[in-house]
Protein backbone atom coordinates (compact mmCIF):
# COMPACT_ATOMS: atom_id res chain seq x y z
CA UNK A 1 0.00 0.00 0.00
CA UNK A 2 2.90 2.11 0.68
CA UNK A 3 4.55 1.52 -2.90
CA UNK A 4 0.78 2.78 -4.18
CA UNK A 5 0.97 5.74 -2.29
CA UNK A 6 4.27 6.97 -3.73
CA UNK A 7 3.19 6.18 -6.65
CA UNK A 8 0.30 8.15 -6.58
CA UNK A 9 2.29 11.18 -5.25
CA UNK A 10 4.80 11.12 -8.46
CA UNK A 11 1.86 11.24 -10.45
CA UNK A 12 -0.01 14.20 -9.01
CA UNK A 13 3.57 16.06 -8.47
CA UNK A 14 4.55 15.59 -12.48
CA UNK A 15 1.55 16.20 -13.90
CA UNK A 16 1.52 20.18 -14.16
CA UNK A 17 4.64 19.24 -16.01
CA UNK A 18 2.72 18.23 -19.52
CA UNK A 19 1.19 22.02 -19.77
CA UNK A 20 4.95 23.51 -19.76
CA UNK A 21 4.56 22.61 -23.58
CA UNK A 22 2.36 23.97 -26.42
CA UNK A 23 -1.33 23.03 -24.94
CA UNK A 24 -3.64 21.60 -27.04
CA UNK A 25 -6.07 24.48 -27.93
CA UNK A 26 -3.61 27.47 -26.58
CA UNK A 27 -1.27 28.26 -29.44
CA UNK A 28 1.14 29.26 -26.41
CA UNK A 29 4.51 27.41 -26.63
CA UNK A 30 6.23 29.27 -23.48
CA UNK A 31 9.79 28.47 -24.32
CA UNK A 32 10.03 30.26 -27.20
CA UNK A 33 7.13 33.05 -26.98
CA UNK A 34 5.39 31.47 -30.49
CA UNK A 35 1.57 32.22 -30.45
CA UNK A 36 0.57 29.53 -33.60
CA UNK A 37 -2.89 31.09 -35.23
CA UNK A 38 -3.96 27.65 -36.45
CA UNK A 39 -3.66 26.46 -32.33
CA UNK A 40 -6.66 29.04 -32.11
CA UNK A 41 -8.51 27.36 -34.62
CA UNK A 42 -8.19 29.13 -37.64
CA UNK A 43 -8.84 26.47 -40.71
CA UNK A 44 -6.37 28.20 -43.29
CA UNK A 45 -8.91 26.99 -46.10
CA UNK A 46 -9.44 30.70 -47.56
CA UNK A 47 -13.37 30.16 -46.74
CA UNK A 48 -13.92 30.01 -43.18
CA UNK A 49 -13.59 32.74 -41.55
CA UNK A 50 -10.35 32.94 -39.44
CA UNK A 51 -10.81 36.22 -37.77
CA UNK A 52 -11.51 35.33 -34.13
CA UNK A 53 -8.50 32.87 -34.48
CA UNK A 54 -6.45 35.85 -35.10
CA UNK A 55 -7.40 38.11 -32.37
CA UNK A 56 -7.13 35.23 -30.32
CA UNK A 57 -3.82 34.65 -31.08
CA UNK A 58 -2.65 38.64 -30.95
CA UNK A 59 -4.20 38.78 -27.84
CA UNK A 60 -2.45 35.96 -26.45
CA UNK A 61 0.91 37.13 -27.61
CA UNK A 62 0.05 40.72 -26.34
CA UNK A 63 -0.57 39.94 -22.65
CA UNK A 64 2.46 37.75 -22.69
CA UNK A 65 6.00 39.05 -21.77
CA UNK A 66 9.48 39.55 -23.57
CA UNK A 67 10.06 38.58 -27.04
CA UNK A 68 6.94 36.83 -28.75
CA UNK A 69 5.69 35.94 -32.09
CA UNK A 70 2.10 35.62 -33.93
CA UNK A 71 3.04 33.21 -36.04
CA UNK A 72 0.97 32.36 -39.88
CA UNK A 73 1.79 29.34 -40.80
CA UNK A 74 1.62 28.67 -44.83
CA UNK A 75 -2.13 28.43 -45.72
CA UNK A 76 -4.95 31.10 -46.98
CA UNK A 77 -6.84 32.84 -44.21
CA UNK A 78 -9.90 34.58 -44.98
CA UNK A 79 -10.14 37.56 -42.72
CA UNK A 80 -12.95 40.59 -41.94
CA UNK A 81 -11.84 43.72 -40.83
CA UNK A 82 -9.58 42.87 -37.65
CA UNK A 83 -7.59 45.46 -35.14
CA UNK A 84 -4.54 44.29 -33.83
CA UNK A 85 -4.21 46.86 -30.65
CA UNK A 86 -2.22 47.19 -28.21
CA UNK A 87 -0.46 48.37 -26.10
CA UNK A 88 1.54 45.14 -25.27
CA UNK A 89 2.82 46.43 -22.13
CA UNK A 90 4.99 43.57 -20.97
CA UNK A 91 6.38 42.50 -24.51
CA UNK A 92 9.84 43.94 -25.86
CA UNK A 93 9.37 43.00 -29.27
CA UNK A 94 6.34 41.87 -31.39
CA UNK A 95 6.70 39.22 -34.75
CA UNK A 96 3.44 39.33 -36.87
CA UNK A 97 4.84 36.23 -39.28
CA UNK A 98 3.59 35.37 -42.46
CA UNK A 99 5.43 32.55 -43.26
CA UNK A 100 7.04 31.59 -46.11
CA UNK A 101 9.38 28.65 -47.81
CA UNK A 102 10.52 27.76 -51.27
CA UNK A 103 8.97 24.67 -51.47
CA UNK A 104 5.84 25.40 -49.66
CA UNK A 105 2.37 27.75 -50.55
CA UNK A 106 3.35 31.19 -48.61
CA UNK A 107 0.68 32.61 -45.89
CA UNK A 108 -1.78 34.68 -47.53
CA UNK A 109 -4.21 36.68 -45.84
CA UNK A 110 -7.63 37.38 -48.11
CA UNK A 111 -10.12 39.87 -47.85
CA UNK A 112 -13.43 39.41 -47.65
CA UNK A 113 -15.20 40.93 -50.53
CA UNK A 114 -18.39 42.29 -48.62
CA UNK A 115 -18.00 45.82 -47.93
CA UNK A 116 -21.35 45.62 -45.27
CA UNK A 117 -18.66 44.33 -42.97
CA UNK A 118 -16.71 47.78 -43.38
CA UNK A 119 -17.76 51.38 -41.66
CA UNK A 120 -16.70 53.87 -43.73
CA UNK A 121 -13.37 54.45 -44.20
CA UNK A 122 -12.70 51.66 -42.10
CA UNK A 123 -9.30 49.17 -42.76
CA UNK A 124 -8.93 45.65 -43.34
CA UNK A 125 -5.98 44.79 -41.19
CA UNK A 126 -4.95 47.34 -38.35
CA UNK A 127 -2.20 47.47 -36.41
CA UNK A 128 -2.52 50.00 -33.70
CA UNK A 129 -0.68 50.65 -29.87
CA UNK A 130 2.28 49.10 -30.45
CA UNK A 131 5.70 49.25 -29.82
CA UNK A 132 8.70 46.98 -31.03
CA UNK A 133 6.39 45.52 -33.94
CA UNK A 134 7.91 43.47 -37.01
CA UNK A 135 5.63 42.36 -40.10
CA UNK A 136 7.65 40.12 -42.04
CA UNK A 137 7.81 36.36 -43.09
CA UNK A 138 7.14 36.42 -46.96
CA UNK A 139 3.10 36.22 -47.17
CA UNK A 140 0.64 38.44 -48.53
CA UNK A 141 -1.85 41.00 -48.32
CA UNK A 142 -4.39 39.75 -50.68
CA UNK A 143 -7.19 42.80 -50.16
CA UNK A 144 -9.77 41.05 -53.34
CA UNK A 145 -10.39 44.67 -54.50
CA UNK A 146 -11.43 44.15 -58.45
CA UNK A 147 -14.64 43.05 -57.06
CA UNK A 148 -15.45 47.07 -55.13
CA UNK A 149 -13.76 49.49 -57.33
CA UNK A 150 -16.31 49.73 -59.42
CA UNK A 151 -18.03 51.07 -56.01
CA UNK A 152 -15.31 53.45 -55.86
CA UNK A 153 -17.28 56.74 -56.43
CA UNK A 154 -14.49 59.39 -54.89
CA UNK A 155 -12.38 60.19 -57.83
CA UNK A 156 -15.86 61.80 -59.57
CA UNK A 157 -17.80 62.59 -56.17
CA UNK A 158 -16.10 65.19 -53.84
CA UNK A 159 -18.15 65.08 -51.17
CA UNK A 160 -19.92 62.44 -49.44
CA UNK A 161 -17.89 59.65 -51.54
CA UNK A 162 -17.78 56.42 -49.21
CA UNK A 163 -14.07 55.84 -48.91
CA UNK A 164 -13.24 52.10 -49.40
CA UNK A 165 -10.74 49.88 -47.07
CA UNK A 166 -7.37 50.35 -46.92
CA UNK A 167 -6.11 47.14 -46.70
CA UNK A 168 -3.15 47.48 -43.93
CA UNK A 169 -2.90 50.30 -41.77
CA UNK A 170 -0.57 51.05 -38.93
CA UNK A 171 -1.83 53.91 -36.07
CA UNK A 172 0.46 55.01 -33.54
CA UNK A 173 2.92 52.57 -33.74
CA UNK A 174 6.28 53.28 -32.11
CA UNK A 175 9.54 51.54 -33.67
CA UNK A 176 8.05 49.33 -36.21
CA UNK A 177 9.42 47.38 -38.87
CA UNK A 178 7.95 45.80 -42.31
CA UNK A 179 9.74 43.79 -44.39
CA UNK A 180 9.74 41.27 -46.80
CA UNK A 181 5.70 41.15 -47.62
CA UNK A 182 2.94 41.83 -50.63
CA UNK A 183 0.07 43.71 -50.75
CA UNK A 184 -2.06 42.25 -53.63
CA UNK A 185 -5.13 44.31 -55.47
CA UNK A 186 -6.27 46.59 -52.37
CA UNK A 187 -9.54 47.83 -52.25
CA UNK A 188 -8.15 51.38 -51.70
CA UNK A 189 -5.13 52.18 -50.27
CA UNK A 190 -2.67 49.53 -49.92
CA UNK A 191 -0.56 50.39 -46.66
CA UNK A 192 -0.92 53.77 -44.38
CA UNK A 193 0.87 55.10 -41.93
CA UNK A 194 -1.07 57.44 -39.61
CA UNK A 195 1.05 59.00 -36.50
CA UNK A 196 3.73 56.60 -36.62
CA UNK A 197 7.21 57.14 -35.33
CA UNK A 198 10.39 55.73 -36.26
CA UNK A 199 8.76 53.38 -39.25
CA UNK A 200 11.32 51.12 -41.69
CA UNK A 201 9.74 49.56 -44.60
CA UNK A 202 12.01 47.46 -46.92
CA UNK A 203 11.52 44.46 -49.79
CA UNK A 204 7.92 45.22 -49.96
CA UNK A 205 6.14 44.26 -53.25
CA UNK A 206 2.71 45.99 -53.85
CA UNK A 207 0.69 45.17 -56.68
CA UNK A 208 -2.54 46.04 -58.51
CA UNK A 209 -3.33 47.15 -62.01
CA UNK A 210 -2.83 50.64 -63.46
CA UNK A 211 -6.37 50.77 -64.35
CA UNK A 212 -7.36 50.27 -60.20
CA UNK A 213 -8.95 53.40 -58.89
CA UNK A 214 -6.91 55.17 -55.28
CA UNK A 215 -4.92 52.27 -54.55
CA UNK A 216 -2.01 54.68 -53.46
CA UNK A 217 1.17 52.06 -52.13
CA UNK A 218 2.20 53.46 -49.26
CA UNK A 219 0.03 56.62 -48.23
CA UNK A 220 1.26 58.34 -45.10
CA UNK A 221 -0.20 61.35 -42.61
CA UNK A 222 1.15 62.95 -39.29
CA UNK A 223 4.57 60.37 -38.83
CA UNK A 224 8.18 61.42 -38.20
CA UNK A 225 11.02 59.19 -38.80
CA UNK A 226 9.79 56.91 -41.74
CA UNK A 227 12.07 55.28 -44.05
CA UNK A 228 10.98 52.94 -47.25
CA UNK A 229 13.63 51.24 -49.25
CA UNK A 230 14.64 48.80 -51.92
CA UNK A 231 10.76 48.18 -52.63
CA UNK A 232 8.56 47.55 -56.20
CA UNK A 233 5.34 49.35 -56.06
CA UNK A 234 3.18 49.28 -59.31
CA UNK A 235 -0.90 50.44 -58.54
CA UNK A 236 -3.01 52.48 -59.86
CA UNK A 237 -2.76 55.48 -57.94
CA UNK A 238 0.60 56.93 -56.41
CA UNK A 239 3.28 54.61 -55.56
CA UNK A 240 3.65 56.74 -52.29
CA UNK A 241 2.26 59.61 -51.69
CA UNK A 242 3.61 62.26 -48.06
CA UNK A 243 0.50 63.71 -46.73
CA UNK A 244 0.32 66.47 -44.53
CA UNK A 245 2.51 66.70 -40.68
CA UNK A 246 4.96 63.94 -41.74
CA UNK A 247 8.23 64.82 -40.88
CA UNK A 248 11.82 63.07 -41.73
CA UNK A 249 10.92 60.79 -44.19
CA UNK A 250 13.32 58.75 -46.39
CA UNK A 251 11.92 57.34 -49.37
CA UNK A 252 14.90 55.52 -51.85
CA UNK A 253 15.78 52.75 -54.30
CA UNK A 254 11.49 52.33 -54.81
CA UNK A 255 11.03 51.29 -58.36
CA UNK A 256 7.53 52.55 -59.10
CA UNK A 257 5.20 51.75 -61.85
CA UNK A 258 2.52 51.19 -63.15
CA UNK A 259 0.81 54.55 -61.45
CA UNK A 260 0.83 58.28 -60.76
CA UNK A 261 4.55 58.87 -59.43
CA UNK A 262 6.15 59.28 -55.89
CA UNK A 263 4.00 62.75 -54.58
CA UNK A 264 4.14 65.03 -51.35
CA UNK A 265 0.38 65.78 -50.85
CA UNK A 266 -1.96 66.73 -51.97
CA UNK A 267 -1.68 69.51 -49.04
CA UNK A 268 -3.94 71.77 -47.61
CA UNK A 269 -7.46 70.47 -48.20
CA UNK A 270 -8.73 69.96 -44.62
CA UNK A 271 -8.63 72.53 -41.86
CA UNK A 272 -6.43 70.09 -39.04
CA UNK A 273 -3.80 69.81 -41.42
CA UNK A 274 -0.04 69.97 -39.99
CA UNK A 275 3.65 71.05 -41.52
CA UNK A 276 5.37 68.69 -43.68
CA UNK A 277 9.51 69.19 -43.18
CA UNK A 278 12.70 67.03 -44.30
CA UNK A 279 11.41 64.93 -46.70
CA UNK A 280 13.66 63.15 -49.25
CA UNK A 281 13.16 61.10 -52.21
CA UNK A 282 16.24 59.38 -53.95
CA UNK A 283 17.71 56.41 -55.63
CA UNK A 284 14.70 55.45 -57.05
CA UNK A 285 13.39 54.89 -60.88
CA UNK A 286 9.74 55.32 -62.46
CA UNK A 287 8.57 53.23 -65.50
CA UNK A 288 5.28 54.27 -67.36
CA UNK A 289 4.11 56.41 -64.80
CA UNK A 290 2.05 59.67 -65.26
CA UNK A 291 3.74 61.66 -63.05
CA UNK A 292 7.70 61.09 -61.81
CA UNK A 293 8.00 63.65 -58.67
CA UNK A 294 5.11 65.42 -57.20
CA UNK A 295 4.18 68.54 -54.97
CA UNK A 296 0.37 69.15 -55.06
CA UNK A 297 -1.71 71.55 -52.96
CA UNK A 298 -5.00 72.68 -53.24
CA UNK A 299 -6.13 76.39 -54.30
CA UNK A 300 -8.17 78.01 -51.55
CA UNK A 301 -6.36 76.90 -48.78
CA UNK A 302 -8.85 76.71 -45.54
CA UNK A 303 -5.32 77.10 -43.42
CA UNK A 304 -1.91 78.15 -43.95
CA UNK A 305 1.07 75.57 -43.78
CA UNK A 306 4.08 75.08 -44.91
CA UNK A 307 6.53 72.34 -46.97
CA UNK A 308 9.71 72.78 -46.50
CA UNK A 309 13.24 70.98 -46.81
CA UNK A 310 12.11 68.33 -49.61
CA UNK A 311 14.81 66.99 -52.14
CA UNK A 312 14.13 64.62 -54.86
CA UNK A 313 17.64 63.05 -55.77
CA UNK A 314 19.14 60.53 -58.64
CA UNK A 315 16.56 59.50 -60.31
CA UNK A 316 15.88 57.65 -63.18
CA UNK A 317 12.43 58.77 -65.60
CA UNK A 318 11.66 55.90 -67.88
CA UNK A 319 9.05 57.16 -70.30
CA UNK A 320 7.04 59.23 -67.66
CA UNK A 321 4.22 61.58 -68.50
CA UNK A 322 5.01 64.23 -65.96
CA UNK A 323 8.95 63.69 -65.04
CA UNK A 324 8.68 67.02 -62.33
CA UNK A 325 5.35 68.63 -61.15
CA UNK A 326 5.01 71.56 -58.56
CA UNK A 327 1.18 72.04 -58.70
CA UNK A 328 -0.52 74.39 -56.34
CA UNK A 329 -3.54 74.84 -58.09
CA UNK A 330 -4.33 70.82 -57.92
CA UNK A 331 -7.99 69.31 -58.64
CA UNK A 332 -8.60 65.96 -59.37
CA UNK A 333 -12.07 66.83 -60.49
CA UNK A 334 -13.65 68.58 -63.24
CA UNK A 335 -14.25 71.92 -61.36
CA UNK A 336 -12.76 73.28 -58.14
CA UNK A 337 -12.77 76.43 -56.21
CA UNK A 338 -9.89 78.66 -57.07
CA UNK A 339 -11.29 81.66 -56.27
CA UNK A 340 -8.33 82.03 -53.48
CA UNK A 341 -4.42 80.49 -54.34
CA UNK A 342 -3.13 78.08 -51.99
CA UNK A 343 -1.96 78.76 -48.52
CA UNK A 344 0.72 76.20 -48.82
CA UNK A 345 4.16 78.06 -48.01
CA UNK A 346 6.41 75.86 -50.47
CA UNK A 347 10.11 76.49 -49.07
CA UNK A 348 13.74 74.80 -49.89
CA UNK A 349 12.35 72.29 -52.89
CA UNK A 350 15.32 71.20 -54.61
CA UNK A 351 15.54 68.53 -57.82
CA UNK A 352 19.01 67.32 -58.50
CA UNK A 353 20.19 64.53 -61.10
CA UNK A 354 17.17 63.64 -62.64
CA UNK A 355 17.56 62.16 -65.76
CA UNK A 356 15.53 59.48 -68.66
CA UNK A 357 12.81 59.92 -70.82
CA UNK A 358 9.54 61.57 -70.78
CA UNK A 359 6.08 61.29 -72.99
CA UNK A 360 5.19 65.10 -72.62
CA UNK A 361 6.04 68.12 -74.08
CA UNK A 362 6.21 69.75 -70.96
CA UNK A 363 8.89 67.89 -68.75
CA UNK A 364 9.11 70.37 -66.03
CA UNK A 365 5.86 72.18 -64.31
CA UNK A 366 6.73 74.49 -61.62
CA UNK A 367 3.48 75.87 -61.04
CA UNK A 368 3.49 78.11 -57.85
CA UNK A 369 1.30 79.94 -55.55
CA UNK A 370 0.38 83.94 -56.44
CA UNK A 371 -0.67 84.49 -53.20
CA UNK A 372 2.46 82.62 -51.27
CA UNK A 373 5.11 81.85 -54.02
CA UNK A 374 7.90 79.26 -54.26
CA UNK A 375 11.02 80.33 -52.76
CA UNK A 376 14.43 78.47 -52.76
CA UNK A 377 13.54 76.10 -55.43
CA UNK A 378 16.25 74.59 -57.32
CA UNK A 379 17.09 72.28 -60.35
CA UNK A 380 20.47 70.75 -61.03
CA UNK A 381 21.35 68.48 -63.29
CA UNK A 382 18.26 68.00 -65.23
CA UNK A 383 18.80 65.77 -68.21
CA UNK A 384 15.52 64.62 -69.71
CA UNK A 385 15.09 63.59 -73.67
CA UNK A 386 11.53 63.36 -75.24
CA UNK A 387 10.42 59.31 -75.73
CA UNK A 388 8.74 60.38 -79.38
CA UNK A 389 9.98 63.50 -82.04
CA UNK A 390 10.26 66.93 -81.35
CA UNK A 391 11.38 68.86 -78.34
CA UNK A 392 10.38 69.47 -74.59
CA UNK A 393 9.98 72.76 -72.68
CA UNK A 394 9.37 73.78 -69.11
CA UNK A 395 6.68 75.67 -67.64
CA UNK A 396 6.79 78.20 -64.42
CA UNK A 397 4.53 80.25 -62.63
CA UNK A 398 4.83 82.05 -59.84
CA UNK A 399 8.42 81.24 -58.82
CA UNK A 400 12.11 82.34 -59.78
CA UNK A 401 13.99 79.40 -59.62
CA UNK A 402 17.79 78.49 -59.52
CA UNK A 403 19.45 76.15 -62.05
CA UNK A 404 22.82 74.78 -62.40
CA UNK A 405 24.55 71.89 -64.28
CA UNK A 406 22.79 70.50 -66.98
CA UNK A 407 19.20 71.32 -67.50
CA UNK A 408 17.39 69.84 -70.48
CA UNK A 409 14.53 70.98 -70.88
CA UNK A 410 15.90 74.42 -70.85
CA UNK A 411 15.31 76.96 -67.69
CA UNK A 412 11.20 79.27 -67.82
CA UNK A 413 12.13 82.20 -69.89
Amino acid sequence: MEIVKQMLLLLLLCFPCHGMGTTAGSGNDKRSGTFDVKDFGAKANGLSDDSKAFLAAWDAACKSSGKVKVSVPSGTYLLNPVKFSGPCRDVQTLEFMLQAKADILQGTLKATTDLNKFGNGQGWVQFGGVDGLTVTGGGTFDGQGAVSWPYNKCPKEKKNCKVLPTSVKFVNTNNTIVKDITSLNSKFFHMALLGCHNFKGSGITITAPATSPNTDGIHMEGNSGVTIASSKIGTGDDCVSIGHGNSFVTVSGITCGPGHGISVGSLGRYTDEEDVQNIVVKDCKLIGTMNGVRVKTWANSPVKISAINMTFENLVMRDVGNPIVIDQTYCPYAKCDNSASSNVKLTGVHFRNIKGTTTSPVAVTLKCSNGMPCEKLSLHDVNLQHAGPGNISSTCLNVKAEYSGTNNPPPCE
